[in-house]
């Protein structure tokens, strides 16, 4: 296997990786860096016209706009891109919503379509971009040839007050991932998950408000937010060929927030 030199231990070059949710927040910016390591991001979303700024910043990524729950959707997007000429070699599920509410009062529609983005949508890019990459795999020889990443929450495992549905997608998260690291890693794709804390996002703009700004901060080591920055970098090397030894893991990226679950 050839050696990584020291100077290029980050880099994702020759990488094509599909980032869902990529319109904005850390998916927008995992976009970004992937393109800075030298990688290809492929942004999908639904919102068109955040894809349409995307482009316009990062020329060389490719960008698809749908729904990530669609199955349909999924599979022309892999299929589009093999017509590119272009092999894929990573996923990052990162898309989700929020639709909070306490329990006794959650509708069926609010649980549903957290469910439907965040869980759905996960094992369907997980299923299409992993069918794409076992194309060229040789069971119990290939090497390294896939990386993916699953965007889950520390609300996936300590629970979340008013987004029983959020918690309930976030721990399905991890199954997902160490689902597919016990399937694959035989075809040299690893699988891993990530587990953010209070990142500054517009979907955090509630639980940074005033009403809980001090409560949150209180349970936070480091004291402070994270800056979407400081979470994309670590799910960068996730994807690089310098964790070529790693699947099946869990990545707190919280601040220390974890101690206190």
């Amino acid at each position: 296997m050839q050696e990584l030199k020291l100077n290029n231990l980050g880099t994702l070059e020759g990488k094509v990786i599909v980032v869902t949710g990529a319109g904005q927040g850390i998916g927008r910016a995992l976009a970004g860096m992937i393109s800075d390591l030298g990688g290809t991001p492929v942004a999908v979303d639904l919102n068109g016209e955040a894809l349409e700024a995307l482009k316009a910043d990062i020329p060389q990524a490719e960008v698809y706009t749908g729904d990530v729950s669609d199955a349909d959707f999924a599979a022309a997007t892999v299929e589009d891109i093999g017509k590119k000429g272009l092999t894929l070699t990573g996923l990052v599920n990162n898309a989700g919503i929020t639709r909070p509410a306490m329990i006794k009062k959650m509708t069926h529609s609010q649980w549903d379509d957290v469910i439907r983005v965040h869980l759905t949508g996960a094992y369907i890019w997980t299923q299409a971009v992993g069918r794409a990459i076992l194309e060229r795999a040789v069971d119990g020889e290939s090497r390294n040839i896939g990386s993916m990443v699953h965007v889950s929450s520390i609300a996936g495992q300590g629970g979340s007050i008013g987004q029983i549905n959020y918690a309930a997608a976030k721990a399905g998260i991890f199954g997902i991932s160490m689902t597919a690291a016990k399937e694959w890693a035989r075809y040299g794709i690893r699988s891993n998950s990530v587990s953010f804390g209070v990142v500054e996002t517009p979907m955090t703009e509630t639980v940074r408000g005033e009403k809980f700004r001090d409560s949150i901060l209180a349970r936070i080591p480091m004291g402070y937010w994270a800056e979407t920055s400081e979470v994309v970098r670590p799910v960068a090397f996730l994807l690089s060929d310098s964790a070529s030894y790693i699947t099946g893991q869990n990545l707190g990226i919280d601040g220390g927030m974890n101690i206190n679950v």
